[in-house]
């Protein structure tokens, strides 16, 4: 595995910065798209890094393989995050869970696989359990795998406030405005030596994100943008715009909440055989009518180290 810095061409383009000071905080896109199947973008999921912890927010399509490419076991996972029950972002926490238990290099899990979200997550696992029973019995029996490897302890709850605490690290879930339908939904901000990582989780524009997100060093946030020929014509899309921030109302965030770095994830791209999806030097333009200050574009598998300043890394396949 090898990774590059993004080049200060590249940076200076959209407004970031570039250090070389190593950090012990450190965040990580595993999956940077929408429920879109993509080859180039997996389902939305973010790994922190802080410390000795590794802390996952969200499991969708291909988290296993994407923490396979960074040589990160997946049963060295501490805790996964939840901000809501979409499919997109809970598919692949089966994977994680199970191939987690699995013997190493991947797996090596021998501690309860730790849940926190809200209300609903109990639900969600206790159902894993019971779809993969076969597979767990099967398991104990013929690879003699530790059971303590594959139980499950699980957390919820229902309101704002610190969720997690643990050795200097510190989360804190806010309730967002996914959709009036969409409940619970959350983002979390991760607090760390002074410093602080804000994840939107899927939202609308909302003053609960730039509350929360006021001053971090890095504010992760989600994004959804279809050309206005489309979004005029089609009432499917504009339900899902509704359910989104667009580049516009996320640069009304960003220019409130003065992160040091914002970078978009779960990257809406919405389009039809008539009209192309909108393309990522379009979103940013769009997102530069509110806002002039750090911003990059998510990729899979790109990093930043949280430091005096924030360290944008892009993965080299």
């Amino acid at each position: 595995m090898h990774r590059v810095a993004l080049s200060c061409l590249l940076i200076g383009l959209l407004g970031g910065s570039v250090s070389h000071a190593q950090s012990d905080f450190k965040v990580t896109l595993l999956g940077t798209a929408s429920p879109a199947p993509r080859a180039d973008r997996f389902g939305p999921s973010t790994l922190v890094e802080a410390g000795d912890q590794k802390l996952l927010f969200d499991a969708g399509r291909g988290v296993p393989i994407r923490l396979r490419q960074l040589n990160v076991p997946l049963g060295k996972i501490n805790v996964l995050f939840i901000t809501h029950y979409h499919s997109d972002h809970t598919s692949g926490i089966a994977d994680v869970w199970l191939t987690g238990w699995l013997s190493p290099p991947f797996g090596r899990r021998t501690a309860p696989f730790r849940v926190i979200g809200p209300a609903g997550a109990q639900a969600l696992m206790s159902n894993l359990e019971k779809a993969y029973a076969l597979d767990i019995k099967i398991r104990l029996a013929d690879e003699k795998l530790p059971p303590e490897g594959i139980a499950t302890a699980v957390e919820e709850f229902d309101k704002n406030g610190v969720v997690y605490e643990n050795n200097g690290v510190k989360v804190i879930a806010f309730e967002v405005e996914h959709g009036p339908a969409i409940k619970p939904a959350v983002g979390y901000r991760i607090e760390y030596k002074g410093r602080a990582v804000v994840i939107s989780g899927d939202t609308r524009y909302d003053q609960n994100v730039v509350k929360y997100g006021a001053g971090a060093d890095l504010l992760v946030h989600e994004v959804g943008s279809a050309r206005p020929e489309l979004l005029a014509t089609s009432v499917p899309v504009q339900r899902i715009i509704a359910h989104h921030t667009t580049p516009r109302e996320a640069g009304m965030v960003f220019s409130q909440a003065k992160p040091k770095m914002a970078v978009y994830t779960h990257i809406v791209l919405l389009s039809t055989e008539k009209f192309p999806e909108p393309t990522l030097d379009e979103v940013i333009a769009e997102t530069r009518q509110t806002y002039g200050g750090p911003l990059t574009v998510g990729e899979d598998l790109m990093s930043f180290e949280i430091g005096e300043t924030v360290t944008v890394q892009r993965y080299k396949h």
